[in-house]
This record gives structure tokens, sequence and C-alpha cells, in this order.
């Protein structure tokens, strides 16, 4: 049980690392053809970018599947169970709280809650396939809990004192 209980915490803490890499190297590297209606407006409440979830759900049905049909390999449904959850996380803060396609009223004040928030901002300030920063969906560094200066108001102040 123990055993279980951290292969699923464990795949959920791996997939923070699996989607920041493939965010930065795959949706905006060779799939920025599906990514790119994500940064840009787009009429519809689809988007192309929603793809990328029908990918990461057949991997976990998959996984979960495949240690349901062979006893022996029952550990990959509890790596599945990880990612699926994983999935969950990022369908409700990504889709829900910050862009708020499906409408519901969540507290955002909290300090972690701002900082990734204001992070995933930042990231969508850049709508071509170079130049975005912050690819992580559950994880900030430190640097995104105060708002980011803006160098040309900060010397317009400067010049003005």
């Amino acid at each position: 049980m123990l055993v279980n209980v951290v292969l699923v915490v464990g795949t959920f803490l791996f997939m923070e690392g699996v989607a920041w890499f493939t965010h930065k190297y795959v949706m905006h590297g060779f799939l920025w053809s599906w990514h790119r209606d994500h940064h840009n407006h787009h009429k519809g409440f689809f988007e192309l970018n929603d793809l990328f979830a029908v990918v990461f759900a057949a991997t976990a049905i998959g996984l979960i599947g495949t240690g349901v049909a062979y006893p022996e390999l029952d550990f990959l449904t509890w790596i599945g169970a990880g990612v699926t959850l994983y999935g969950l996380f990022y369908f409700i803060f990504h889709d829900i709280i910050v862009h708020r396609r499906v409408k519901v009223k969540i507290d955002t004040t909290g300090r972690y809650m701002q900082r990734i928030m204001r992070a995933h901002y930042v990231h969508h300030k850049v709508h071509s396939k170079e130049g975005a920063q912050a690819f992580g969906f559950l994880y900030a560094p430190k640097r995104y809990d105060k708002p980011m200066k803006n160098p040309a108001t900060e010397s317009k102040s400067k010049a003005t004192t």
C-alpha cells in the first residue's frame, strides 16, 4: 500500500518536470502549431492546444489499463493514477482558475496562487513561439511573488525624482 502511495505522489511531482519540459521544448517547439491558439485570441471554447490534454489522458489510460490487464505490471496503474491526479490539478489551475474557461468562483488571494498565476500571466505576455518564460504549471520560482518590475516605468520614475 505504501509503495502505491509513493508511486502516485512521486509521479504527480515528477509530472511538473515533464509538463515544464513539454511546455518549453514541445509546445513552444515542434508542436507550436497546436499551442499557438492558446497564446492568441481564437473563436470557440476548444483550442487546438487541448490536444495535449488528450495525449496526456491517453498516456494515463494506457498506463492504468496495462497495469490492470497485467497483474505483474500493476505498478503502472499507480503511475497512471499519478499522471491523472496531475492532470486534474492542471485542469483546475490552468483552465478553471487562470483562464476561466469554466466559470467557478475560487479564492485566489493566497500567496501560492498569486505566485503561480503571476508566472502564468508573464508567460502569456509573449504571443509567439520564442521569448516566453515561466513554463511551469503548478510551481513557480519565488521571483514571481511580487509584481514584475517594468524597467521603462522604473527609469521614468527615477528621472522625475
